[in-house]
């Protein structure tokens, strides 16, 4: 899922590719742990790009 090497870049930006099941034609219950796991990622990014307080 995603885009790999066919995504833009912009020189100076972090970019990270994560590798995640393709929810594509899979019911509720299969999508839920791959919805569980980016909110997961995207909580931890979060955590480690704020800037402390």
């Amino acid at each position: 899922m995603g885009c790999g090497d066919a995504c833009p870049s912009s020189p100076g930006k972090r970019y990270e590719d994560w590798k995640l099941e393709d929810p594509a034609g899979k019911d509720f219950d299969a999508v839920r742990p791959i919805r569980d796991e980016i909110h997961a990622r995207v909580e931890k990014l979060i955590h480690r790009t704020a800037p402390a307080a």
